[in-house]
């Protein structure tokens, strides 16, 4: 068999190898971050009276923000996890020994490392974006669902201090049926509103109650009672919202693209500053490759222990430090650029201090090593 079969053969498997660990751990890390995630979703939405569709739907519009954190993790998992076998398993001191360097054995793992970067990529420039634009959507559309938060037939509701409300019956429809409503907000104008039948109609300010067939029952200054009937009122329902503000766009909703032109209506839509559009945007940029170089260090660490029947743990905590060095650089990188316009360079600091350590180890796995009993003879 010709050398370069054998090569190509071995980037094959050790590149599938990888990818089916790194499916296991992030459907693994996957599940635990969402389930982590759920049990607060699970008690606001269902407590709020939502049904459990909704509750699947808003799940659903997070798990690419969860996919995109793990990912990187499964990387680095995946590749300790692997190489740290075929260690154990003689492979790749059989491979060292055809003659292969180590930057060379590293070619399906810097394979592997871009392929996950590629899906962070994905996920970080458009499916996050889109999914937080859509839950941001329906999280202001369930905030004006009054009918969800405070509408219960046969019961005396408080939606607000100073706000009594009845309603004898809610049809399949949505129709209220012999409503009440008291506002005593003002002590001085006290209003009673009573209708046979009302409906919940959505207005550019938010939610409002159409009652028809109804009457107005006024109570000003000296105890002065005045009644108006009506075909039709609409009554604006601000009050029931009790304090509820609708939320905003933010940067994690806006594509790449618009974070970086930094458009000066977008800056006041948000209310973030140039520098943190900036930082944002170079962060999507950079983190993905925080995958690769993740990868990389996981197999270049392992690399430097050789074969040991002792295992790679003393290899694998140096990788685990590693890891935890790049995130801190990740930290503390981010945190400048979000002070400074000019400082976004150093986003992109994390994935090269990765990518050039594991190039040092790389370096230095190859290099020949001395036993010790050669060197006590000297």
């Amino acid at each position: 068999m010709e050398k370069g079969s054998l090569v190509s053969r071995f980037d094959r498997y050790l590149l599938s190898h990888l990818l089916a660990l790194f499916g296991f751990f992030s459907l693994v890390l996957v599940a635990v971050y969402w389930v982590n995630r759920a049990v607060s979703l699970f008690d606001d939405l269902i407590g709020d009276g939502q049904s459990a569709l909704v509750f699947l739907e808003f799940s659903m519009l997070t798990l690419p923000n969860v996919i995109r954190l793990v990912l990187p993790l499964s990387a680095f998992a995946a590749t300790l996890y692997g190489i740290n076998r075929l260690s154990a398993d003689s492979e790749l001191v059989v491979m060292q020994a055809t003659g292969f360097s180590s930057f060379r054995l590293a070619r399906p793992v810097l394979w592997f490392g871009l392929i996950v970067a590629l899906m962070v990529m994905v996920l970080a420039n458009v499916l996050v974006p889109a999914s937080r634009a859509a839950l941001t959507n329906r999280s202001a559309e369930l905030a004006e669902d009054v009918t969800a938060r405070y509408l219960n037939d046969g019961e005396f509701m408080h939606p607000a201090k100073g706000v009594t409300l009845f309603i004898s019956d809610i049809t399949q429809t949505g129709e209220l049926r012999d409503m009440f409503l008291a506002d005593d907000r003002n002590p001085d104008a006290r209003r009673i509103y009573t209708a046979r039948r009302a409906l919940l109609a959505r207005g550019e300010d938010g939610p409002k109650l159409v009652m028809f067939d109804g009457m107005l029952q006024r109570l000003g200054g000296e105890d002065r009672l005045s009644v108006t009937r009506f075909a039709d009122f609409t009554y604006d329902l601000g009050a029931l919202m009790d304090g509820v503000q609708l939320p905003g766009r933010s940067m994690d909703e806006l594509f790449t693209p618009d974070l970086l032109a930094a458009d000066p209506a977008l800056l006041r839509e948000t209310g973030a500053t140039r520098a943190e559009f900036l930082a944002e945007a170079h962060a999507r940029i950079a983190t993905p490759f925080t995958a690769t170089a993740s990868a990389l260090i996981g197999f270049s660490a392992l690399l430097l222990g050789g074969f040991s029947r002792f295992g790679l743990w003393r290899q694998i905590v140096v990788a685990v430090l590693l890891i935890v060095a790049v995130q801190a650089i990740a930290t503390a990188g981010m945190g400048a650029a979000l002070k400074h316009p000019s400082a976004w360079p150093l986003t992109y600091g994390a994935p090269l201090f990765g990518m050039g350590a594991a190039w040092v180890m790389l370096w230095l796995s190859q290099r020949p090593r001395r036993r010790p009993q050669a060197e006590a003879a000297a």
